[in-house]
């Protein structure tokens, strides 16, 4: 008589349990196969998401970053613009929407000859410039809008170049990494900052 543990009883195809221990049959080695590869698909997407969203993240950081940075460096240049005899020389020599010419005499020699006595920022072609003479050097990319507003001593508009004293600055920049722009949480990712400077030397 076999033990009490071991079973014969069958099953519904009338075979003893013990004849299919160890068989796998093919139709279920095909849902598993199916059930795994669902769970992988399911993975990666969940994996490639996070990737990307931590792309346009980094990017969106180093962007605001950057724009940051120009608009600090911009605005003490500002300040600093008409350093030297007053009424030698305009602190601002061209007042544009996309272009401002600042100037200073750093020497104390009367004129605007020296290196760095005259710096220029301008958008051109996306990007944010500053020339203080040694050419139009690329400061921040991917700028989607650089607007500059002059205002008088009333706080009034003015394109006159010597009745400016505040010049306000708004600078809009994007995700300029080509490997990510073209995801639209890229594309949606833009940083925009304004400030409001007076000029202390008029």
């Amino acid at each position: 008589m076999p033990p009490a543990s071991l079973s014969y009883s069958s099953d519904i195809d009338r075979e003893a349990y013990a004849a299919h221990r160890g068989r796998v049959r093919l139709a279920e080695l095909l849902a598993s196969i199916a059930l795994v590869g669902l769970m992988m698909a399911g993975l990666f997407v969940l994996a490639d998401q996070a990737q990307r969203a931590y792309a346009v993240g980094s990017a969106t950081v180093a962007s605001q970053q950057n724009a940051r940075v120009a608009l600090a460096r911009l605005a003490a240049d500002l300040r600093g613009a008409g350093a030297g005899p007053l009424g030698a020389f305009e602190a601002i020599a061209v007042a544009e929407p996309e272009r401002v010419v600042l100037q200073s005499d750093l020497d104390g020699d009367g004129r605007i000859a020296s290196s760095g006595e005259r710096i220029t920022w301008l958008l051109r072609a996306g990007v944010l410039r500053r020339d203080a003479g040694g050419g139009a050097q690329p400061f921040v990319g991917d700028v989607r809008a650089f607007a500059l507003g002059y205002l008088d001593l009333r706080d009034q508009p003015t394109r006159v170049p010597g009745d400016v004293r505040t010049v306000t600055v708004t600078l809009t920049t994007g995700v300029g990494d080509s490997g990510i722009a073209a995801l639209p949480a890229a594309a949606a990712a833009t940083t925009t900052l304004a400030t409001r400077v007076r000029l202390r030397n008029r």
